[in-house]
């Protein structure tokens, strides 16, 4: 939907919103993207996600010596 569009029909646009992802226009180009709060949520979700994801892979990638299992379940008092 063209920019230019979406201000006389926003609150269409906002309906469509919650059945999917509204693609805002510019000059036939991507400008934005309406969707509801709970995809938003969602989306947000998968990035933090996949965020953390990727902070364990790089921890486990330093280098250095490594705890042995056995150790580390002793120093959290599991042993």
């Amino acid at each position: 939907m063209a920019v230019s569009e979406a201000r006389g029909r926003l609150s269409e646009a906002v309906e469509m919103a919650h059945s999917e992802a509204v693609v805002l226009e510019r000059y036939g180009r991507p400008a934005a993207v309406l969707l509801s709060p709970e995809r938003y949520e969602q989306l947000l979700e998968a990035y933090e996600d996949a965020e953390d994801v990727s902070a364990f892979d790089e921890a486990m990638a330093e280098e250095g010596a490594s705890i042995p299992w056995e150790q580390v379940k002793t120093d959290l008092g599991w042993q």
